[in-house]
């Protein structure tokens, strides 16, 4: 799949990175020596008189032609820059020493992104600040430059590195002035004379004679900081074409922060857009546990269309779903948001899997021809430890039993969502205690390096080699095991998103479930109190009847009111008591405050107070009234 646009480099091999990276370090510091070469008028030698007209302007064209590879390797390098620390660190760098001794970046503070309009005040605030040191980054000795240069560290320009961290620019000020005019301007102008003074902090020293220049740094719409090139006493002055050379540096550096900061925007956006589609957490169903990864793609790319679910279904029956949506973009997560609420809503209806891909399939249809998508969907059933999958189109579901072994699971894999006029097949497995099902998107699978097929055979030996560390009779740890999955990944596999959901089949014991079928009669409540009371005897659970049989009683005849079929009742023990209750009207109850004349009314009142969690679920034949109490044994 496509990727938010950025660099390639993650996906290349290491050496070709390494190469990569230094081959420009070595054209900026080929420029740089070529720039410093540079021979003055006073140490070029004396040639005869008549040739000294000649060998000035070979000289200054030699100084033109190294003052243009100069100004070329320092724009590569700040446009190589993705966000805003790399770009201003890449006018730093490049400017110090080849340009300047010195060098200090202000930004504006907060920055405007697009067409925002500037919060007041106009505040400057010290980015970052870079001088020619004595000692390299390492703490090795330093180079012939640096000692060539070492008055620095006594020179008073030195003392403008701990200049002011925040600065204000009052309006109609000088510092205003200077910014409004674009154009840099040497540190001994008046405009700068008086503008320097406002930027770095009062009673800071201020170069003199043409040794520094203040240069502003105007994005596309209004200017968004300020940047100050100083040289020491011991190299020549700046002249008045080292304006031009300060005028690009800042025009490129203004124009790639204006750049970063809206894409950094975008990207934020995309980001939470995605995050909020995606669950904050994963609910607790009975019989099974949950656990799930999300790894974007990039730090640079951080939206895609990939997504998992787990809806809690009557019956304790839980759905898992994962999905994918082809490409990768603000607009693909739009998309992965519609078709997973689509999801949660045909869950809902409690719909085969393979009529909930039929629906997903004619949403996407809707929602353009070329909205395409890969999804797995598959329901589990604690008390009848089974499990129903439907897939179009997605990589095969993995299933680690308990004594170790691993097998990609056979699921027809059908095609993908927003294809259109296909059928989907659903198949019905078993689902033993301890196993552990693994869903996934392609992502974790596949990459430049491997194709699919072979990514799924390494998942499959991963989980099986996981699960010999616990011992044939455990199962391993279900966080624990995602992040052993996520490990398998090399540097060079993250090509696309990966979402992950693992789910533990703990099951439901047929000991710990009571069910029965009430005729829809007025005897029913007295008969569903008696059948709960001998169910809780049966379990240890005596301390509870009395609650648990007023409110079966109170769901029971809100049932029969209505039903004109027999009324199912069922209770699970786990570690907790839940009661099920479903009949074959689609009417929802409603919690609603009785009034005193009222003979009616205050069955889910109570149920809303006694239970720890209640609630209705409409069902294609009906509905199912559930609630939940915690056991006390």
């Amino acid at each position: 799949m496509t990727e938010h646009p950025t660099s390639h480099e993650g996906r290349q091999p290491l050496a070709a990175r390494q190469q990569e990276r230094t081959r420009p370090r070595q054209q900026d510091a080929a420029a740089a020596a070529a720039a410093a070469a540079i021979p003055s008028p006073a140490a070029a030698p004396n040639p005869g008189p008549g040739s000294a007209a000649v060998a000035e302007a070979q000289a200054a064209t030699r100084r033109e032609g190294d003052r243009l590879r100069f100004v070329g390797a320092a724009t590569r390098r700040i446009a190589r820059g993705i966000d805003l620390d790399e770009i201003v660190l890449g006018l730093c760098r490049a400017s110090v020493p080849t340009f300047s001794d010195a060098i200090l970046v202000y930004l504006r503070d907060p920055l405007p992104v697009g067409d925002e309009r500037p919060v007041s005040p106009f505040v400057l605030r010290l980015r970052r600040s870079d001088r020619l040191r004595h000692t390299d980054e390492e703490g090795g000795e330093a180079g012939p430059e640096s000692e060539r240069l070492r008055p620095l560290l006594t020179d008073p320009t030195a003392d403008l590195m701990p200049a002011a961290e925040l600065c204000e620019v009052r309006a109609g000020g000088a510092l205003a002035e200077v910014l409004r005019g674009v154009r840099p301007v040497f540190g001994d102008s008046a405009a700068a004379r008086a503008a320097l003074p406002e930027l770095l902090g009062a009673g800071r020293p201020v170069p003199t004679g043409h040794r520094a220049i203040l240069a502003p740094l105007r994005g596309r719409r209004r200017v968004i900081g300020a940047a100050v090139f100083v040289r020491s006493t011991e190299r020549a002055p700046f002249e008045a074409s080292d304006l031009l050379v300060a005028a690009q540096l800042a025009t490129h550096t203004a124009l790639g922060i204006d750049k970063a900061v809206l894409y950094g925007r975008e990207a934020y956006i995309a980001d939470e857009l995605q995050r909020t589609m995606l669950p904050d957490s994963l609910p607790q169903p009975t019989g099974v546990r949950l656990a799930s990864r999300y790894l974007p793609a990039a730090e640079t790319a951080r939206v895609g269309g990939d997504w998992y679910d787990a809806i809690p279904l009557p019956g304790s029956r839980v759905a898992l779903v994962v999905g994918d949506v082809m490409d990768h973009s603000m607009t693909s997560a739009a998309i992965m948001g519609q078709l997973r609420t689509t999801a949660q809503t045909l869950a809902q209806l409690d719909l085969p899997p393979q009529e909930v891909l039929h629906h997903l399939d004619e949403q996407a249809q809707r929602l353009g021809s070329d909205r395409m998508a890969t999804c797995l969907y598959a329901v589990y059933d604690p008390v009848a430890h089974r499990i129903t999958i439907a897939n179009a189109g997605h990589p095969p579901p993995v299933l680690l039993h308990l004594g170790g072994r691993a097998e990609v699971l056979r699921v027809p894999p059908g095609a993908p969502i927003g294809v259109g006029g296909v059928d989907f097949e659903a198949v019905e497995l078993d689902a033993p205690a301890g196993a552990t099902l693994l869903l996934y998107t392609d992502g974790l699978v596949e990459s430049r390096l491997r194709d699919v097929w072979t990514g799924i055979e390494q998942l499959r030996e991963r989980l099986a080699a996981t699960a010999q560390l616990t011992g044939p009779d455990h199962s391993p740890p279900l966080e624990a095991l995602c992040d052993d999955v996520l490990d398998m990944l090399g540097p060079g596999d993250r090509d696309d998103d990966i979402a992950l959901l693992a789910a533990r089949f703990d099951g439901i014991a047929p000991s710990d479930v009571a069910y029965w079928y009430l005729e829809p009669e007025d005897a029913a409540p007295g008969r569903a109190r008696r059948l709960a009371r001998r169910a809780l005897a049966r379990w240890g659970l005596d301390e509870m009847s009395d609650e648990v049989e007023l409110l079966v009683s109170e769901v029971v005849t809100n049932a029969v009111r209505y039903a004109e079929r027999p009324v199912t009742l069922r209770l699970l023990r786990t570690d907790i008591l839940r009661c099920e209750v479903g009949d074959d009207s689609p009417q929802l109850p409603r919690q609603r405050r009785a009034r005193e004349t009222d003979e009616g009314g205050r069955g889910l009142f109570l149920v809303n107070r006694l239970a720890r969690r209640w609630g209705a679920t409409r069902l294609s034949t009906g509905k199912v009234v559930w609630f939940e109490m915690a056991t006390r044994s």
